[in-house]
């Protein structure tokens, strides 16, 4: 699966501007103008870097499948990407560059490792897989669906970082961790079912929003902004 990305330039009421992500758009990448600030310069770098770690282990994660590694080697690259996660958005917030732009491409990178992740566990771990397909069906077309609604309403990809999204992505890892190090699918069905509130929560959060924003912890918080009249202009 190919991902295209198309960064441009979009003037924020800021000091340095973000950048637009688009998914399966032509391939080609014109950097963004960075922060004039020396040490915001530097945090925008490493958290993008630590952003992008997760995008280029992806296809690593595919090799390894193929080739059979251990799971313990594929869980060693899992915490990896997870540890990058964490800390993309600790140290974006620490040097005051965590920009929209940069959340949503945070979102995207996070959605092509795990399924890079999602293979390796298949290709070691069939059967727990088939026995849990329609759950995880489910949470696949949940995922595709909030990209396409999200691209048609707002034009851009959904970037909220909702409560319900991180409970997901916790629960996610772990029982991944626990499949690939020790072979345990006990919390598999856990976090698929945090996982299909979590799209539910996230299309709703599109369909209520009156226009683009990031970081937006609930459904709740989405209708809170809408009946306060709260039209922001979109950010980029």
């Amino acid at each position: 699966m190919l991902y295209a990305l198309r960064f441009s330039l979009t003037p924020e009421p800021r000091r340095y501007p973000g950048f637009r992500l688009q998914l399966f758009d032509r391939s080609h990448l014109t950097p963004p103008q960075l922060p004039t600030n020396t040490s915001s310069r530097i945090g925008w770098h490493v958290a993008l870097g630590l952003t992008l770690l997760r995008l280029v282990l992806s296809p690593v994660v595919l090799v390894m499948a193929e080739a059979s590694v251990a799971g313990l080697a594929i869980a060693a690259v899992l915490v990896a990407g997870f540890l990058s996660d964490v800390f993309d958005g600790i140290v974006a917030r620490r040097y005051g560059v965590a920009t929209p732009g940069l959340r949503r491409l945070d979102s995207s990178v996070d959605t092509v490792f795990y399924l890079g992740i999602a293979y390796a566990v298949f290709r070691l771990h069939p059967a727990p897989l088939r026995a849990l397909a329609w759950p995880i069906a489910i949470v696949l077309a949940g995922e595709a669906l909030n990209y396409a609604v999200a691209y048609a309403v707002f034009r851009r990809t959904a970037g909220y970082h909702a409560w319900s999204a991180k409970l997901w992505g916790l629960l996610l890892f772990a029982s991944l961790l626990s499949l690939l190090a020790i072979g345990s699918a006990m919390l598999l069905p856990l976090a698929l079912t945090a996982g299909i509130i979590a799209q539910a929560d996230t299309l709703a959060i599109t369909v209520v929003l009156p226009a683009w924003r990031s970081d937006v912890p609930s459904a709740w918080h989405a209708l809170r902004i809408r009946r306060a009249g709260v039209s922001l202009a979109p950010e980029c």
